[in-house]
């Protein structure tokens, strides 16, 4: 491995070890020869989420032959979003790179990555392609991703893929928590960032080996939800939970009304009527969610000064026709589509 690291790296390399680690002497050894071949100066950063004593004799060995290399260990375990945060907070150049703890693509398609980083890309993600996977392996897949375009209307095709390349710039401006790592270039792209997808070779390693349980694909589905909710409605809150009030109080307006018109003009009673508690409860749920909606809209407002509703891309100034600054996002732009088994829920 390589023993001397300059004071500006071109790469920051985050490695978040959670849960799932491989052979982590092997793979460290595996990404730090292809990071090599860039030809440019870059940084190992290893983020132990929570106490790992199994592997810390590994990075231990692996620190003192390589100075490029550095661990840091959170208190307890927060999460992977948590682990890659503090990462990219640690980081020095202004290229992000997030690996996982275990094999996902062939550790020598790192050098092809970086080579596709061009100027106008703020957000890289890699697809495993071919992609290994067995039918339920298929269909679990394409479910996902099927339900996640149609709640955020972006289409990607290897969501669960850790290989990513971002600007410093990005993470900056994307708040990471829970879960929310896996949905980062939807993140970035409602940010205004330009998302692109890159092909790579997947692992002949990229094996998972365990079971996922019933609450694993539940969580799936809720955090998709969560997507849903942060691409469309964070600044609109009105808009859905007052479509939705809307819609369930005319419902039992309407079921109202008729039954009242039956009771007042054709002498049909209320007694026993199972449409008239229908009705009532529909308008009573119709109002209080359309509260709920008309309270989210007042906390937006009032915090409205804080909220940056634009990001600027670049600045030409008068007598030059040269880009000057780059002080944010670019115009926003999703993925394109998509077997043994694999790793991650999608």
């Amino acid at each position: 491995m390589a023993d001397s690291v300059s004071a500006m790296p071109r790469y920051s390399v985050v490695i978040p070890l959670g849960k799932r680690i491989d052979d982590l002497g092997k793979l460290l050894a595996e990404y730090d020869q292809a990071l090599n071949r860039t030809g440019h100066e870059y940084e190992i950063i290893v983020v132990l989420d929570g106490p790992r004593p199994n592997v810390e004799e590994t990075l231990r060995e692996a620190c003192r032959t390589n100075r490029r290399l550095r661990v840091l260990e959170l208190a307890r375990a927060f999460g992977e979003s948590a682990a890659l945060a503090a990462g990219f907070d640690a980081a020095h150049a202004e290229l992000l790179v997030t690996l996982p703890a275990y094999y996902q693509i062939s550790p020598s398609e790192i050098t092809r990555l970086l080579e596709q980083v061009s100027g106008d890309d703020d957000v890289l993600i890699a697809v495993r392609w071919p992609r290994a996977g067995g039918p339920f392996d298929k269909l679990r897949r394409a479910t996902f991703h099927a339900l996640f375009k149609a709640t955020s209307g972006m289409r990607y095709r290897d969501l669960g893929c850790g290989v990513r390349v971002l600007k410093r710039t990005v993470a900056q401006e994307i708040i990471l928590y829970g879960d929310q790592h896996r949905f980062l270039p939807a993140l970035a792209a409602r940010r205004g960032f330009r998302v692109r997808e890159v092909e790579l070779e997947q692992s002949p390693n990229d094996w998972f080996k365990g079971r996922y349980r019933l609450r694993d694909y539940l969580h799936g589905v809720l955090d998709v939800l969560t997507v849903f909710f942060l691409v469309r409605f964070t600044k609109k809150p009105l808009r859905f939970f007052g479509t939705i009030g809307f819609i369930a109080a005319s419902v039992g307006g309407v079921f109202t009304t008729i039954l009242v018109v039956q009771r007042l003009f054709f002498g049909v009673g209320l007694a026993e009527r199972p449409a008239l508690l229908l009705g009532t409860l529909l308008i009573v749920l119709g109002v209080q969610t359309f509260a709920i909606g008309l309270i989210g809209e007042l906390i937006i407002f009032t915090h409205a000064r804080g909220l940056k509703e634009y990001a600027i891309r670049s600045v030409f100034q008068g007598g030059s026709v040269e880009r000057i600054a780059r002080a944010g996002p670019a115009q926003g732009a999703a993925g394109a589509s998509g077997s043994r088994n694999v790793t991650g829920l999608v």
